[in-house]
């Protein structure tokens, strides 16, 4: 049993909680002492669970918080209790839209007020998230409603580039994309390296459920005016619920495949109950990440599998090896183990060889954290990071099985330079000859872990100054800051 805590979904007061094995699954109950037992799955594969838990990796948070009484989650600002520096930032630029989704965290419909940040704002938030130490947020992700239903939203992209951050990105549902290959042309020119596209399955039919119409043939228009307006890095963000997208995993992987000229990854979310729902439904409806890997496996006919999937923190090894290497501090991916999980797939002749298939991942990150960790005996920065690197190139081909590895690129080179240089153009290469699948499952207030919240590496600027994890913010934080700073629907034209 793991001991953690937790909130009511009452009345949001901090309560215990407890994660425990039962039935085959990984279960997750508290009790309130005002609104009574709560209960809900965690995991639903206990091997999976604990094979994670082994990537539990702490940071040491941000040294500049905003927030200092360590009151966890109420007083996120960031606050003290946060082990983890902000890996990417979202900014909610508006929440009008011009869809009305069932499954959406934020609408000016459905809230009768407008919440659209100045500019001035926006780019007070930008400052706040690149002045954080000692690591700057290196990324961040125009968000909403829906981001280009603002008509600045190219001077918006303009102005991160100035900002330096290594990844702008824009979460869209793709419909203004879909009609204008100008604004595609216009983003990609201003510098949006990735664009996050809603895209629930290949077929109609999911669409209408989580969307109420067909959006299928705007989301293949909009993906082929990213291909021609130069957006060649589009990452597919499927909503993931039972009976409207479930069986159709493998589908989707497969269409990213046959697009990966475009398409370069896909981030697959679980739902989250963010209006209340009684226990029978949680439990019937509840979909984990380890079901997600289940599917994966069954629908791709076992070429990729649970164990081609790793935790966020399992490639925290690689950023102690450039902090070594560099002499200065470098962005830590130590996120819960239990947040998220990825991998990354090669394609050759058609056929899908993930990463893991023939490389030791485990052992040449495990080599690699020892190079960095063990490195003191090498006196002197410089003479150091030779030494580093020369033993990094040494070790690498052992890890590698050539027999298995794709023979339509040189690996072993292209893992050389990947972690030679860390970024730039040796990574943009490794990104353009395979596909990142990966998965991260939201919480909501049913089965919030404050252990996640306290890790969690995606956060929201705020403009009051505030930067808040994803979770809190959408379960606790939305309402209160957006009605702080909204405008009466009346007003304004949606």
């Amino acid at each position: 049993m793991i001991l953690t805590k937790s909130l009511c979904p009452e009345c949001l007061v901090v309560i215990d909680a407890s994660i425990l094995e039962e039935n085959g699954k990984m279960i997750f109950e508290k009790n309130c002492a005002e609104h009574g037992y709560f209960k809900d799955i965690y995991w639903s594969d206990p091997e999976q669970f604990k094979r994670f838990e082994r990537y539990w990796h702490d940071g040491g948070g941000v040294s500049n918080p905003i927030g200092s009484d360590g009151n966890c989650p109420q007083s996120c600002g960031i606050c003290t209790s946060h082990k983890t520096t902000t890996i990417l930032a979202n900014i909610d630029v508006t929440n009008r839209c011009n869809q009305i989704c069932p499954v959406c965290f934020a609408n000016a419909c459905a809230s009768g007020y407008l919440y659209e940040p100045s500019l001035s704002q926006i780019r007070a938030m930008m400052r706040m998230l690149r002045d954080e130490k000692p690591v700057p947020c290196p990324a961040v992700q125009f968000s909403g409603g829906e981001p280009t239903m603002r008509e600045d939203i190219v001077e918006i992209v303009k102005m991160a580039r100035e900002f330096n951050f290594t990844q702008v990105q824009m979460a869209t549902n793709g419909i203004k994309l879909s009609r204008s290959l100008e604004l595609c042309r216009q983003l990609n020119d201003a510098g949006l390296h990735t664009v996050y596209l809603q895209f629930d399955g290949v077929t109609e039919e999911p669409y209408i459920k989580n969307r109420g119409f067909n959006a299928l043939p705007i989301k293949l228009k909009a993906i082929e005016n990213c291909r021609i307006g130069g957006l060649t890095s589009v990452s597919l963000v499927p909503t993931l619920a039972k009976g409207v997208n479930d069986m159709q995993v493998g589908d989707i992987i497969r269409f990213a495949v046959k697009n990966m000229d475009t398409v370069k990854g896909i981030n697959f979310q679980p739902i989250s109950f963010t209006g209340r729902i009684n226990k029978e439904e949680r439990m019937e409806k509840r979909i984990t990440i380890s079901d997600l890997f289940r599917l994966i496996d069954e629908q791709t006919d076992g070429a990729i599998t649970a164990n081609d999937f790793y935790p966020v923190p399992f490639v925290v090894p690689i950023s102690h090896f450039v902090t070594a290497k560099e002499g200065l501090p470098n962005i830590e991916f130590t996120v819960h183990p239990h947040c998220g999980a990825g991998t990354y797939i090669y394609i050759e002749n058609g056929k899908m060889i993930p990463i893991t298939r023939f490389i030791d991942v485990e052992g040449l990150l495990e080599n690699i954290d020892d190079l960095a960790l063990n490195g003191e005996k090498w006196l002197g920065k410089s003479l150091g990071k030779i030494k580093r690197t020369g033993s990094l190139i040494s070790i690498l081909p052992k890890y590698i099985d050539l027999v298995k590895a794709p023979k339509s690129v040189d690996v072993k080179k292209l893992f050389i330079d990947v972690l030679k240089e860390g970024s730039g153009e040796a990574t943009k290469e490794f990104h353009r000859h395979t596909l990142f699948i990966g998965s991260m499952h939201f919480m909501d207030l049913y089965n919030m872990d404050i252990e996640r919240i306290k890790r969690c590496g995606v956060h929201y600027a705020t403009p009051d100054g505030r930067i808040i994890p994803f979770c809190t913010y959408n379960t606790i934080h939305r309402t209160q800051i957006e009605k702080k700073f909204s405008t009466p629907l009346l007003r304004v034209k949606v």
